[in-house]
């Protein structure tokens, strides 16, 4: 199957809807530890978001359980615009005694953590200034500013990234309007048949492409990756029953309708069925992760 042409450089990531037990409970979760801001709140349905569009859509279903073992989301990142910002969130977590990982990636500043039912979060910054990570051979490979090899997994300096808060820093502020999903992490069946239909069928350029990882990671106009995979929990892990909690869609956000329409066309070529949602389309990867293309 010969790759459609890439996706238009200027693709983004828009909001991730999870489905969820209880809003009651995660919404002050978003709210209180990490942030973000309720944009709207109706009978079994709640959006946050940074102040601008909505970031996070989750929709209530209280008798969904969560199934271990099965594809679905590893994590959506948050990505905020500066160490500050990160700095703020981490603090916040810590001084409320929520588990979170901070890590050093070189060319992103990050930390891990999962919210009350389960879902994977990381919260990160761009610092490119700091390193690359690459894919030499297929393996992954982190060098820093110098070029000296590094994990890149390594405890992140969390004394150097607190000189960024001043003393006065409010702790408890909500997250900056330029906040946004700076790309999501799927769990996958099958790491070929991911990146053929995110590659192949949409159009994202892959960037790295590690099988000895287990991981590969895409994007549009050369970010380091709007879209992870893995087969983290083996391969041919089964997609989630109907109506479990996780991860609904992610949505990726093209300049145009023509953009679009382009895309709809290249899946059906390829033999999916893409249909109609909210002026585009909603799919499924092989692995029965939903994605939503819609025009910004």
């Amino acid at each position: 199957m010969q790759k459609t042409a890439s996706i238009h450089p200027r693709t983004r990531l828009g909001p991730v809807e999870l489905t969820a037990a209880n809003l009651d409970r995660l919404v002050p979760f978003y709210q209180d530890l990490l942030g973000l801001r309720q944009q709207l709140r109706e009978a079994g349905r709640a959006e946050l978001g940074a102040g601008g569009e909505t970031l996070l859509r989750l929709i209530e279903r209280p008798q969904a359980r969560r199934v271990r073992g099965t594809t679905g989301l590893y994590h959506l990142a948050v990505l905020v615009p500066s160490r500050r910002e990160l700095a703020r969130v981490i603090a916040r977590l810590i001084e409320r005694g929520y588990p979170t990982y901070p890590t050093d990636h070189l060319m992103t500043e990050t930390t891990y953590l999962d919210d009350l039912e389960g879902n994977g979060i990381e919260v990160y910054t761009d610092t490119p200034e700091d390193g690359t990570f690459s894919f030499a051979g297929g393996r992954f490979e982190a060098r820093d500013a110098q070029g000296n090899l590094r994990s890149g997994r390594d405890p992140l300096d969390l004394d150097e990234l607190f000189r960024h808060l001043s003393p006065s820093q409010d702790l408890n502020a909500p997250l900056p309007l330029e906040t946004k999903i700076g790309h999501v992490h799927l769990h996958v069946a099958d790491l070929a048949e991911a990146v053929h239909f995110y590659h192949n069928g949409l159009g994202f350029d892959t960037m790295g492409l590690a099988p000895a990882f287990q991981a590969a990671f895409l994007s549009a106009g050369g970010y380091h990756h709007h879209v992870g995979v893995n087969t983290w929990l083996g391969e041919g892990a089964p997609p989630p029953p109907a109506g479990s909690l996780g991860l609904s869609h992610f949505t990726v956000v093209v300049p145009d309708q023509a953009e679009v329409d382009r895309l709809r066309e290249s899946l059906r070529s390829r033999g999916a069925a893409p249909a109609a949602h909210d002026g585009g389309f909603v799919t499924h990867d092989p692995s029965g992760n939903g994605v939503v293309v819609i025009a910004g």
